[in-house]
């Protein structure tokens, strides 16, 4: 009898756990998520006809980390981003599920040139955005900025040392098309 009280608080105390049971077994944590960028921002230049603009952008490289990708952040810089490699290349669809600023989606070929614009990406829009061709990577900027900027289908991107040469860089993320 005595047993009964104890077992009904620790079915509430689970019950108040922060965090819901996995959904299908894809729960992405929130908390980490949004957590703050990490402090090594990854130097990416884009070549537009209005000249070069340059970003300091996070690199979502590993599985859980490109499935996280910008969900649950509030703000992104306006010079800030997430750069998703492909490698090797492939065709690549993302989506806006969980996500809360829209985004521009720009898709990079494996010669650095901007295949595609997924302009202002709606948030939790699970309607998939894709170039339809094998791409290098994706670049997400804040949703609007690639308009606001000038970049367009065609411009050339660069990434790591190669987009910034006059500075001393050590990355082994550097991606110079051409």
């Amino acid at each position: 009898m005595t047993r009964f009280p104890a077992l009904i608080a620790l079915a509430m105390l689970a019950a108040c756990s922060s965090q819901p049971p996995p959904a299908g077994g894809n729960m992405v944590d929130k908390e980490a998520a949004s957590a703050a960028p990490s402090a090594a921002l990854l130097p990416l230049v884009i070549q537009s006809r209005n000249g070069a603009r340059r970003f300091s952008v996070e690199v979502a490289a590993t599985p859980q980390q490109q499935e996280a990708g910008l969900m649950f952040r509030k703000e992104l810089a306006d010079n800030g981003g997430m750069l998703f490699p492909m490698d090797p290349p492939r065709t690549a669809s993302f989506w806006m599920k969980n996500t809360l600023i829209p985004l521009d989606m720009l898709f990079i070929r494996t010669d650095g040139t901007i295949a595609f614009i997924g302009a202002d990406s709606v948030p939790y829009s699970r309607e998939p955005v894709s170039a339809g061709v094998p791409v290098a990577a994706v670049l997400e900027i804040g949703g609007g900025r690639a308009a606001e900027l000038g970049i367009r289908e065609g411009d050339v991107v660069q990434w790591g040392g190669c987009a910034v040469p006059t500075e001393k860089l050590r990355t082994e993320l550097n991606f110079c098309p051409g």
